[in-house]
């Protein structure tokens, strides 16, 4: 067993008798490592003892600490986090709760302040309320897992912290100025939280995200044999290229997004929770850009293939304009089935349905294009192409990864079509002879 030694001073204590009055000079605790000042405003201790005054606890390291108490401390993506914490504060113990107001904590290299409730008995919880500056949550996550030559599929997922949460009996509210978490860079955060009995839930959630808005309704349900996640969230006018340049690396794609997405998945870890997902989900993407993709090239290079000719030169670098994208889908074991793609762009409009493979990141869709019969942006194009494409429906196949899909034409089809016409063709002059 180890021994635990705790020094305390003061410069003295009056105890007035008569009054059950307890008046003390400012006192010093020292345990564990930790430095506690503490100014007590004269007391009553003729029935419960509750003083009230200030307190401060010297900056010290959680991490230290974890050590002495024999704890094992979390392993983190940055080893230098956890290793400074400071707290003020006024401070008044009542019967419930120790009561902690005009709170200023610093931990590591973020400042909150605001106001804390502890419970006094182990049924009570915790209140919270706290307004924070900026934080990098990824610095406190796990480290990511090395992969040693092995592909970083083969890493083991991330596990939900369910020790955590089971015990955790809060409620309250935060604010953050700035917060990085995974690849997303959210200002303005706030959020509420309520947990106990194995439930939490983060409600309402807003931010900012990429000079649009975010609003969410998140739950996590640990109390059963299998946790459950359920996301109600909502994005707004977010700029694109800041988040595929955040989320995928790609600087592929321009334009705003607003999105709703009604979410429930279950596991132990991320990867089961993605491959569970299930829901709905729609977006709409609105005047942007798409690099690395011509559908107008595509389908003029289709058309050249199919009479014979040689294809146009492509227009570099290959892009397409889109003025909106909208789609709305119900989401199955981490599959999104799609029945309603509807994609206008300068020169023509995509419809069609296809599924987004969520755990995979990958898409296969079948659209058709119609091509408006007085196109505005039809480059390049000679009148045979332009009758050819505005009196047809022209099918077209898009898959393979989110972050760079491909798109051609369904040659299978138009092919189909040209024999049908053809037949078609042949039927009517048959009819005709007959008749004449």
């Amino acid at each position: 067993s180890s021994t635990t030694s705790l020094n305390f001073e003061t410069a003295g204590i009056e105890v007035q008798v008569d009054e059950q009055i307890v008046d003390m000079q400012p006192i010093r605790v020292a345990v564990l490592g930790i430095d506690i000042e503490a100014q007590l405003e004269p007391f009553s201790f003729a029935g419960a003892i509750e003083p009230a005054g200030k307190i401060q606890v010297a900056e010290f390291s959680p991490r230290s600490l974890m050590h002495v108490l024999d704890v094992d401390a979390p392993e983190t993506a940055d080893p230098v986090v956890l290793s400074r914490l400071s707290v003020d504060a006024d401070v008044k113990v009542g019967e419930a709760a120790i009561q902690l107001t005009n709170v200023n904590i610093k931990l590591d290299d973020t400042t909150f302040t605001g106001s804390l409730a502890v419970p006094r008995s182990a049924t009570g919880g915790y209140r919270v309320d706290l307004v924070g500056d900026a934080i990098d949550l990824n610095r406190y996550m796990e480290p990511a897992a090395e992969t040693a030559g092995s592909d970083a599929a083969d890493a083991a997922p991330t596990e939900l912290p369910t020790d955590l949460i089971k015990p955790l009996n809060a409620r309250g509210s935060l604010k953050m100025a700035s917060v990085v978490l995974g690849d997303l860079q959210l200002e303005q955060v706030s959020l509420g939280l309520n947990a106990a009995n194995g439930r939490m839930r983060i409600h309402p959630i807003t931010a900012g995200l990429y000079g649009g808005s975010y609003s969410g309704d998140v739950r996590i349900d640990v109390a059963g044999a299998e946790p459950v996640l359920t996301f109600d969230e909502k994005v707004q006018g977010v700029d694109l290229a800041s988040l595929a340049r955040a989320m995928f690396e790609q600087e592929n794609i321009t334009g705003s997004m607003n999105g709703n997405f009604a979410l429930t998945g279950r596991g132990n870890d991320l990867d089961k929770i993605q491959s569970s997902l299930a829901g709905s989900m729609s977006f709409e993407l609105k005047d942007g850009t798409y690099e690395g993709m011509d559908v107008w090239y595509e389908l003029r290079r289709a058309r050249a293939l199919l009479k014979e000719e040689t294809p146009p030169e492509p227009k570099l670098p290959a892009k397409t304009k889109f003025s909106s994208v909208t789609a709305t889908g119900v989401v199955t074991d981490g599959v999104m089935r799609n029945n309603d793609l509807i994609a206008d762009l300068p020169f023509m409009q995509l419809t069609g349905n296809g599924n987004v493979d969520i755990p995979r990141g990958t898409v296969d869709y079948n659209l058709r294009a119609r091509v408006y019969k007085k196109p505005e942006a039809l480059e390049g194009a000679t009148q045979e192409e332009i009758d050819d494409f505005t009196k047809t429906v022209i099918p077209l196949k898009i898959t393979g990864t989110l972050t760079s899909p491909k798109v051609r034409p369904d040659v299978e089809e138009l092919l189909r079509q040209r024999v049908e016409e053809e037949l078609e063709d042949k039927l009517k002059d048959k009819l005709k002879d007959l008749f004449n």
